[in-house]
Formats: C-alpha cells, sequence, structure tokens
C-alpha cells in the first residue's frame, strides 16, 4: 500500500481513495448497517481527497486553508469509519489494517501542512481586521 510511495500528498490521496472505493465496494456488498457504513467511508475517503485537489486550485490563501481544512475533516472521518469496521470485525483485519495505517499518515501529513498555515492565516486575519477598523474612522 502507501508505505511504499512515500511521495506527493495528492497522489497518495487519490491512491488511498481508490482503495477505500474498491474496499467499499466489497463490503457494501454485505446487508443493513455494514452497507452504510461502508458508503459513509467511501464519501468521507473520496471527499478528503477531492478537497486536495480543489485547495491546488485555490483563489486565495484562505480558500486554500478552508479546502485544506475540510480534507483533514474528512480523513479524520475515515479513520473513524475504518477504527468502527475494525473493532465490530465487519472485514479480515488484513484489508482493514493498510487502510487504517495509511488513513492514519495522511491525517498526520494533513495536520502538520495546516499547523504551518494557521501563523500566516492569524497574520492575515489581523491585518484584514486592522484595515476594517480603519476604515470605520
Amino acid at each position: 500500500m502507501a508505505n511504499e510511495r512515500k511521495g506527493d500528498l495528492r497522489e497518495r490521496m487519490f491512491e488511498f481513495a481508490c482503495d477505500v472505493v474498491q474496499f467499499s465496494r466489497r463490503l457494501s456488498k454485505e446487508p443493513g448497517v455494514v452497507r452504510e457504513i461502508a458508503w459513509q467511508l467511501a464519501d468521507a475517503a473520496t471527499s478528503a481527497g477531492a478537497n486536495i485537489e480543489e485547495a491546488k486550485a485555490a483563489y486565495s490563501r484562505r480558500d486554500f486553508a478552508a479546502k485544506n481544512s475540510i480534507s483533514l475533516k474528512e480523513m479524520r472521518e475515515s479513520l473513524y469509519w475504518l477504527r468502527v469496521i475494525r473493532q465490530c470485525d465487519l472485514a479480515p483485519i488484513a484489508e482493514v489494517q493498510p487502510l487504517l495505517n495509511e488513513a492514519n499518515e495522511l491525517t498526520a501529513m494533513l495536520t502538520a501542512g495546516m499547523k504551518r498555515l494557521h501563523p500566516v492565516l492569524l497574520v492575515l486575519l489581523v491585518a484584514a481586521f486592522v484595515l476594517v477598523l480603519s476604515s470605520e474612522f
């Protein structure tokens, strides 16, 4: 899985989404709540990747940060559903664990990226606030 490819975050997110879609297709053949969990997982994993792609075309630093933040939230949701699947024995551990490992790594990468973005965003927000205050007087 992704442990062999340490490269680009966007590419890893894409590969993760594809792996989850294949996994979810197999899992969704089960009836009831298992099917719903499979679709929730697929929705979160594909949204995480899609938002990273959208961030590349962001029209501002704020938009870039927002897309990355959504991606991080969706990746955390993916982690949650994978943990539920593992804990409830809804799929073989040999299938779930590599996805969990990759989701953990991607979450860490996204978190690190957000930590780098926040100081810059704070400066931009303060500057915008000062500009608004100065225009009112």
